[in-house]
């Protein structure tokens, strides 16, 4: 049978609050652990932080070491409502005065208007593609694509979605006016070359009335089939002066890296310059500095005292962090050996108080001019780790300390370590605190227990006392 406790009715000792108090007493060094664990995950944590913080400097810096970085360009159109442009990676700089006589268009053929929904026939379509020239037909050499248009399948709608299922280098759709609706079949590519051909057979068996799925024809001459409604033609333009026609109004190849989009023929020629994209380079030297002065926010924070408040960051005093800023700040300041640049304060990127970088923007606009010694300053190669260019440079530092065995991966193992250690000891002390406080509650009840049984026996004593004391009397 279970047995009901309750530690200090029998004595009145509050033994519940006297067993709670010592252990409290015994988890001191426990919650002593658990302080220094949130400080140790803290610092943990920072340095996570830290560690994301530089290798997003070192991409930056080896965005500016590269030489496709400086080899970026970019196209204006000064009609760009006419010819837009874009440049590729090996876009040659240079300009371009383009005239556009003509834009390329595809070839197009509508029926004759039938009623709304109507069966027109049924039968075999075939599409041919090739190209139109003097009212003869060339084909291309790609087999026909045949269409079978069955009974309830034969209305200009149905006949549309049967077409372009077939994928027979058209796009078909229906047109509807108040004459009813006609089919109008286009091809997919645009140029004189992208036309097409269309042959029937009609179950009516006349193949070339007015009637039936004859309506449909298109082979350039037959009565009441469809008719011609756009040709195909060449975008036709010049580029200084050269004639070029094409089958495409977007030219991906006509200039090496250079795409240009034909939208509207000209009045005016059409200056399409393609230059160094300074603004890309630009913002790549934002971007690093950007980085850097993240770090460098980072690590101030962590290692600052404050006066006012007498306490000190997460990090002061600590040496892997102090080294870390102190290098960052030194290659701030140190050379290269480029040529015409050789420190960042040449180009105007220059450290101020508290290690943060600023840029100046009119000296910066200056080395700019300079594509070429302002891409040697940050990526010179001269062999040697001190004096190369800042993105080697940098970029081989954040490596550095990130890789397994770096600086900041070795501190956050020691981190990690310790927390572990810290949890371990935690765990260790709990069992202690949890034995010492079973001993307590057993020593403690059984002290209960026996002052329980000299209250018993002082009230029995007690009790006989005043009974004798009654006879005496007597």
């Amino acid at each position: 049978m279970a047995t009901i406790s309750s530690p200090g009715i029998g004595s009145g000792l509050d033994v519940q609050s006297i067993v709670s108090q010592l252990v409290s007493i015994e988890r001191a060094p426990i919650r002593q652990l658990q302080t220094q664990a949130t400080t140790l995950q803290s610092r943990l944590s920072l340095y996570g932080t830290i560690k994301s913080q530089i290798a997003t400097l070192g991409d930056a810096a080896a965005r500016l070491s590269s030489s496709a970085s400086w080899g970026q360009v970019s196209a204006t159109s000064s009609n760009a409502a006419a010819i837009g442009a874009s440049a590729g990676a090996n876009a040659v700089p240079g300009s371009y005065t383009i005239d556009v006589q003509q834009l390329a268009r595809a070839q197009s053929a509508a029926s004759q208007a039938v009623a709304t929904g109507v069966g027109v026939g049924t039968g075999t379509i075939s599409i041919e593609l090739g190209s139109w020239s003097g009212g003869s037909f060339n084909a291309s050499g790609t087999p026909a694509v045949s269409i079978d248009i069955l009974a309830g399948e034969d209305s200009l709608g149905a006949i549309a979605a049967r077409i372009n299922a077939a994928g027979a280098g058209v796009n078909a759709s229906v047109l509807r006016d108040a004459s009813g609706e006609r089919l109008m079949i286009q091809s997919r590519e645009t140029g004189e070359s992208a036309g097409f051909r269309i042959s029937v057979a009609d179950d009516d068996g006349n193949d070339g009335d007015a009637a039936g799925l004859s309506r449909l024809a298109f082979n350039g001459s037959a009565p009441g089939g469809m008719t011609l409604a756009q040709s195909g033609l060449n975008a036709e333009l010049s580029i200084n002066g050269v004639a070029i026609s094409t089958s495409s109004n977007r030219l991906t190849d006509t200039l090496p890296g250079l795409n240009l989009q034909l939208t509207q023929t000209t009045s005016q020629p059409v200056e399409v310059t393609v230059s160094s994209d300074t603004a890309r380079i630009r913002a790549d030297i934002e971007a690093f500095v950007n980085a850097y002065n993240t770090v460098n926010s980072t690590l101030s924070n962590a290692l600052k005292y404050d006066e006012a408040t007498k306490k000190g960051g997460p990090l002061q005093g600590d040496s892997t962090a102090t080294g870390l800023q102190n290098a960052l700040r030194g290659m701030m300041r140190s050379i290269t050996n480029s040529t015409p640049f050789t420190r960042l304060v040449d180009v105007g990127i220059e450290l101020k108080g508290g290690g943060a970088l600023a840029i100046d923007a009119s000296r910066l606009d200056a080395a700019m001019a300079d594509l070429g010694g302002l891409q040697d300053l940050f990526s010179a190669r001269t062999g040697n780790p001190l004096t190369q260019g800042f993105g080697l440079k940098l970029k081989a530092f954040a490596d550095g300390v990130n890789n397994a065995g770096g600086s900041l991966s070795n501190r956050s193992e020691a981190l990690q370590s310790a927390l572990d250690r810290n949890s371990r000891d935690q765990e260790r002390l709990e069992e202690r605190v949890s034995r010492s406080e079973r001993r307590l509650l057993a020593q403690y009840t059984a002290l209960d227990t026996k002052l329980a049984g000299l209250n018993g026996l002082s009230a029995f004593v007690s009790q006989q006392v005043t009974l004798w004391n009654r006879s005496s009397g007597n």
